[in-house]
Formats: structure tokens, C-alpha cells, sequence
């Protein structure tokens, strides 16, 4: 891994137990011999993006794309291969976890920052920036529990975007609110992309919007790549395998 890339994959497969029903699922993690399948979810991935580089992950629901963000950012493990991160990662995947709903957004402000590795005087610094992106005003000092989930959803992208991360990860996260807010965020995405040379690893069924942030593309089928190059030929590909538009 050179000092440059910030993400190598090495040969890694992850693979899943499928079993017939939850009760047997249950069983599996007491008893061996309970029978199942194997699936590779990832299948024998190799590949490396470097510092400063916005690539497009394609690929059809199943292909192994939401697995490979979780190895990424050390929510799932490899059954096999190496994983090398180097940066700090920022996922706009699930927005909204790490909240806990009796918390004032505020609170939770700090709550995630702290998750993420942030100190108090570091999340205090972007805590205003946080407040005004995400547009929730007064609502900010009230309960999460009584926000609705476009709120939370908000307040979840205005925490990523802004606490300055070297590996962004944004997975469909850019249909958040209305369509003035979606411009928003695209924006901010953009910003910091070019600004600050972050890392971009984006996963999306929208072609155009994937040919608007990235220079490379990696098409998915079966847990396998099967094109790793210029955005325009991986889209070109992508459409003709799905029928994407």
C-alpha cells in the first residue's frame, strides 16, 4: 500500500450463512451441524483508490456494493483478503444511526462527533457550521425523538459533511429532504471533494449524478468486479448489463 492510496482491497471475500429460517439461524451460532449455504457476498475483490481520487461504485441491489462500504468503514470483517484504510472515514449511509432519540440534536452533535474520533474542542468548532447546514434552527435543542425522519436524516449528512473527513462515503445519501435541500447537499459534496481533496467512494443507481462527482467507476455483478475504469465506459457498461438509465 503506497503512502497515496487511502483504501486497498487484497483478494477479499466475505462470506454470508444463509440459513432456512431464523430458528435454525439461532441454532447455527450454538451447533455446528446445523445445515446452511454459503454465500459470497464479495467474491475475490482486489482493487485500490488513492488520495483525492471520486470513484463510483455500480452494480445492481445484491451485487456485494452495501458489504464492500461495511468492510470500509469496520462494520463487517473479511472472511478472507486484507482491507487497508488510511484516513478518516465519513459515511453518509445509514444518517441517521448513532442518534439516541432522547437526545437534543445538539447533544447528539457531540454523541456522533465522538463516535467518529472527535475531541469536544474540535466537534465545538463545527458545531455551528453543523446547525446552519442542517437548517433545523430552534428545532436543534429539542428531543430527536420528536423530529421527523427527513430531520434526522438532515441533521446525520450536516454531521458527516462537516467534520472535515479524508474518505467520504456517501451510499443514495443525496436524496435527503426536499429538492432545494438534495441541491444543497450535492453542492457541499462537490465543495469538499475539490476544496479539500477527500477521497470519494459514492454508490448510486443514478448515472448522471455519479458522472457528475467521479472520474472512475467500478461496476459489481455477483460479488465480482467486472469493469474498473473511466466513468463514462463504466456507465456505458453498467446500462448495458441493467438496463440502467
Amino acid at each position: 500500500m503506497s503512502e497515496n492510496t487511502v483504501i486497498s482491497f487484497d483478494n477479499v471475500t466475505k462470506t454470508y450463512k444463509l440459513y432456512s429460517s431464523t430458528r435454525k439461524r439461532l441454532l447455527g451460532i450454538f451447533f455446528k451441524k446445523i445445515k446452511y449455504k454459503k454465500k459470497n457476498a464479495v467474491d475475490g475483490m482486489s482493487f485500490t483508490i488513492d488520495r483525492g481520487e471520486s470513484v463510483a461504485l455500480y452494480g445492481k441491489n445484491g451485487a456485494g456494493k452495501s458489504t464492500v462500504l461495511k468492510m470500509i468503514t469496520g462494520v463487517a470483517f473479511p472472511t478472507s483478503g486484507e482491507i487497508k484504510v488510511n484516513g478518516r472515514v465519513s459515511a453518509l449511509l445509514e444518517l441517521t444511526s448513532g442518534f439516541d432519540m432522547e437526545f437534543t440534536g445538539r447533544q447528539n452533535i457531540y454523541l456522533k462527533g465522538h463516535i467518529l474520533g472527535l475531541k469536544d474542542s474540535e466537534i465545538a468548532q463545527l458545531e455551528e457550521a453543523i446547525i446552519d447546514f442542517s437548517e433545523l434552527n430552534d428545532y436543534i435543542d429539542q428531543p430527536v425523538r420528536t423530529y421527523s425522519s427527513g430531520m434526522r436524516a438532515r441533521l446525520g449528512f450536516a454531521i458527516n459533511v462537516n467534520i472535515r473527513p479524508e474518505i467520504l462515503i456517501v451510499d443514495e445519501a443525496l436524496s435527503v429532504g426536499d429538492a432545494a435541500f438534495r441541491n444543497k447537499c450535492q453542492k457541499k459534496v462537490d465543495e469538499i471533494i475539490h476544496k479539500d481533496n477527500v477521497t470519494l467512494l459514492f454508490v448510486t443507481h443514478q448515472i448522471a449524478v455519479a458522472e457528475s462527482f467521479c472520474k472512475r467507476g467500478i461496476v459489481m455483478k455477483d460479488g465480482k468486479i467486472v469493469y474498473d475504469g473511466p466513468i463514462q465506459e463504466a456507465s456505458k457498461l453498467y446500462r448495458e448489463i441493467f438496463n440502467a438509465k
